[in-house]
């Protein structure tokens, strides 16, 4: 009786569990999530498909001594469940409200980095107040051309009938900087051990909803809080004009090519990425 007396005083007090692999359930949906350091408006990392939160680790090391740091793993990925719902922006979206709503987060600066960047993309056009800062990382504003749907599809339709393992190896020659592959051997084996260690119900869930989002490039003239823009140099799937679209629909954005890096630019390059941050989360 003592012992939950002291848990729920604490919980009154307004202090929150911190570590690893915390987790949130409710009927539908478990998220697993990444709760480090203190801070009155923390930093929320949103991973890319087909990777998982362990992905932001760089970021959360760097920064947990001075800002408060969440990472979570989006439904149906890392240790997050997944359920029977079609899975969508918009659904990503919603869990992203409902894990700040459980944390009893008013307000956060949200990081995403590519589909990551969708979903912070979708987050705040469609609840704005809930944000104080907004941090995309490779990503667009885009939608999927009528020829990028259609080998999204395709894709799954491999997927469905040949496994993983070809979708995994194509898929890893893209989203590194090609030097990545000689200098940074232990990331690139690590980043292929997460994308085979999804389930097949994850890649087929995510290119669907990759596919079917919709484009927030009309909305980004009404986001109106700090934004940072990040690209490396060389990213193969969204391309610096892409973050050069961002930086010009977002006013007084700021944008920052990483060189040496490819997609996956906050762990090709962590320190320029983290020095990146680090400037923005001051101002």
């Amino acid at each position: 009786m003592y012992y939950i007396y002291i848990l729920t005083l604490t919980y009154i007090m307004g202090a929150h569990q911190t570590g690893y692999d915390l987790i949130i359930s409710d009927n539908h949906t478990t998220i697993c999530y990444d709760d480090l350091g203190e801070g009155k408006e923390p930093v929320i990392f949103i991973h890319g498909f087909p990777f998982n939160k362990s992905m932001w680790k760089p970021q959360l090391e760097f920064l947990k001594d001075t800002h408060r740091v969440i990472a979570y793993d989006i439904r149906g990925y890392g240790k997050s469940s997944a359920q029977d719902a079609t899975y969508s922006i918009n659904l990503f979206a919603d869990d992203l409200i409902k894990l700040m709503d459980a944390l009893k987060i008013s307000k956060a600066v949200i990081c995403g980095l590519s589909m990551g960047g969708y979903i912070a993309l979708n987050a705040i056009k469609r609840f704005p107040g809930r944000f104080s800062g907004l941090i995309l990382a490779d990503t667009q504003c885009e939608a999927d051309t009528a020829e990028a749907k259609e080998n999204r599809y395709k894709t799954i339709t491999q997927v469905e009938s040949e496994g993983l393992e070809g979708f995994s190896e194509g898929f890893i020659k893209k989203v590194f900087h090609k030097n990545t592959f000689e200098t940074k051997k232990e990331l690139v084996k690590k980043i292929s051990t997460v994308v085979l260690a999804n389930k097949l119900a994850a890649i087929t869930g995510g290119l669907k909803a990759l596919a079917e989002r919709y484009e927030t490039c009309s909305s980004l003239a009404n986001i109106h809080v700090p934004t940072l823009i990040l690209c490396g140099k060389d990213d193969e799937l969204t391309p610096v004009e892409k973050s050069e679209a961002l930086h010009n629909g977002i006013k007084d954005s700021t944008l920052k090519i990483i060189d040496e890096a490819g997609h996956l630019s906050n762990m090709e390059q962590p320190e320029e990425f983290n020095e990146n941050l680090t400037n923005f989360l001051k101002v």
